[in-house]
């Protein structure tokens, strides 16, 4: 009857097993606890939702705040081009063309005065 195991090792064994067993329902029930319910799962998700929503409002916001910003300045710089445009119509107008008046009537007395 060698083949056949001992009461006590049969404990032992049944022991073994029991400790095994306790050990692995232990860690189940760590790995459960540390498991996040669906509806917990379901709000940090809404959250999350939420949270991104806001930020692609606030980027639209510059975004639009740039392109309305880039748009002033293009209508500035167009307006001081235009101002320039007509700065020099003024100057042509105010100055220049005076002066050519009188060269002109000063040679046309030349002219007839010579004659």
């Amino acid at each position: 009857m060698p083949d056949e195991p001992t009461l006590g090792e049969v404990m032992r064994r049944l022991e073994d097993v029991r400790t095994d067993l306790k050990d692995d329902f232990r860690e189940l029930g760590h790995r459960l606890d540390s498991k996040v319910s669906l509806e917990r799962y379901q709000l940090e998700q809404l959250a999350r939702d939420e949270a991104l929503k806001v930020v692609i409002e606030r980027v639209k916001g510059i975004e639009e705040a740039r392109e309305q910003a880039a748009t002033r300045r293009r209508e500035e710089e167009q307006r001081a081009a235009d101002r320039r445009a007509t700065d020099r119509r003024l100057i042509f107008s105010a100055l220049i063309a005076p002066i050519l008046m009188l060269v002109l009537t000063v040679y046309l007395s030349a002219q007839g005065a010579g004659a």
